[in-house]
């Protein structure tokens, strides 16, 4: 499956952003998807994850209740509405489809979009 993000952009601090992960190639509904982000000098870390049905949602305490992540299989897209954002928010945002594993480890995900640049100025 192939993933791209977008939606990324410059936000104030308390603003909001709304990024999207559209697939093609493999049945899009088949995979679990998750959310990682990236800051420079930092390690790729877990945001949120989504099951395959939409049933399962899990999410980062750091965002936990100012980000909500959602999924339309009809059209093979998967959203990240970002609320109340922080300057510590500000990272490289990747999409990511599950393959095997726990949902909040970047090892169990095989398949990975470009990235999108969040950037939070305070």
């Amino acid at each position: 499956v192939q993933l791209q993000a977008s939606g990324g952009g410059l936000v104030q601090a308390g603003g909001f952003l709304r990024l999207a992960c559209a697939a093609s190639g493999r049945t899009f509904s088949n995979y679990d998807m998750g959310w990682f982000r990236q800051a420079p000098g930092k390690e790729r870390e877990f945001v949120a994850a989504i099951s395959w049905s939409g049933d399962y949602i899990k999410y980062a305490e750091a965002v936990k209740g100012r980000f909500t992540i959602s999924r339309d299989n009809a059209n093979n897209t998967m959203y990240l509405q970002m609320n109340s954002l922080k300057p510590e928010d500000a990272a490289v945002y990747y999409c990511a489809a599950r393959t095997r594993g726990t949902y909040t480890s970047f090892l169990g995900y095989d398949y990975w979009g470009q990235g999108t640049l969040v950037t939070v100025s305070s």
